[in-house]
């Protein structure tokens, strides 16, 4: 019986994911959305010295589905290849959202991590989860930066006389 109820699990999860994708995330968030979420993260970036990234998938892609991997491991992988780990402070974070499994990661880089509790990042998640939820998808994702964006005035302030360059693309990146 358990065998089966594995299966079942496995089954569902891999239809929800292989029947989303990016047009979901663009039904959720229209270009004009990601628009106004791509000049929301750089307002944000020039009052600290850190980095955004927002990433919206619509399902995973099979490998990771096939070897039973969570969302959050998917939210590693892009956290590299998102080179959200490469600023010159260790202080990126990654917005991960993956709609299929209704999934939110928050992936921060090690700067921030030394400074900030995991209480924190749950209290982020939390609140974004309760709004996508109401299928306030952009509002959701604002909140989420504007909260990020406190947290790094307080601790990664930006140096008002140096300009500071965009370490990292501000606008969302969609896949499929």
């Amino acid at each position: 019986m358990a065998s089966i109820t594995i299966w079942l699990k496995r089954a569902r999860r891999l239809f929800a994911n292989r029947c989303s994708d990016a047009r979901d995330v663009r039904a959720a968030l229209p270009p004009a959305a990601l628009e106004r979420l791509a000049a929301r993260v750089s307002a944000s970036e020039q009052q600290h010295a850190g980095e955004i990234r927002l990433c919206v998938e619509g399902g995973l892609p099979w490998s990771y589905i096939r070897r039973d991997a969570a969302a959050r491991d998917r939210a590693l992988t892009l956290f590299g290849k998102l080179r959200v780990w490469d600023t010159e402070h260790n202080n990126g974070v990654l917005i991960y959202l993956l709609m299929a499994e209704h999934a939110i990661e928050l992936i921060a880089d090690r700067g921030l991590i030394a400074r900030i509790g995991p209480d924190y990042w749950a209290k982020i998640a939390a609140d974004l989860g309760q709004t996508l939820s109401e299928r306030r998808f952009e509002e959701g994702l604002a909140r989420t930066v504007d909260a990020l964006t406190a947290l790094l005035i307080a601790h990664f302030p930006r140096d008002g006389a140096a300009p500071k360059p965009n370490e990292l693309p501000d606008a969302p990146v969609v896949l499929g």
